[in-house]
């Protein structure tokens, strides 16, 4: 009986944790960006967030961001063009181009970017993507 109890409790431990993923297709499947939030205990209440950006054949990359508050996890997605987006999270942002995978230096404070749409929990905790009113991704 303890040593079934001992090989359940890192299961224990790890039941309430979220990993999920959502992605934003882009021109096609081969041509995305999957954003990855993780939490790594039950009673955090950070999470880990990745950018995986890719443009298959040619490149795939996946990139560490930073840490973000679970309660209200929103990351908004911009288009600035020419295949370069902005990510944006609380008062963090980041700029990513998928025409070679690779992260940007932030943006200055005078880009020109388009509402694209956000990533957040819907009601049963899982990682959804949703287009902002009148974007291309709301068209779809």
């Amino acid at each position: 009986m303890r040593s079934t109890l001992l090989l359940l409790t890192p299961l224990l431990l790890l039941a309430g944790c979220v990993n999920e993923s959502a992605s934003y297709t882009i021109d096609s499947n081969d041509h995305a960006l999957t954003v990855v939030v993780t939490q790594d205990y039950f009673w955090s209440k950070q999470v880990g967030l990745r950018v995986i950006a890719s443009r298959l054949p040619d490149c795939q990359r996946q990139f560490d961001l930073d840490k973000t508050p679970l309660a209200d996890l929103n990351v908004e997605l911009f288009s600035t063009g020419d295949d370069t987006f902005l990510l944006r999270a609380g008062d963090a942002m980041w700029q990513l181009e998928t025409r070679t995978c690779s992260k940007l230096p932030e943006p200055s404070d005078n880009v020109q970017a388009q509402p694209i749409g956000v990533f957040h929990m819907d009601a049963k905790k899982k990682l959804v993507f949703e287009p902002a009113e009148g974007s291309a991704a709301a068209a779809r």
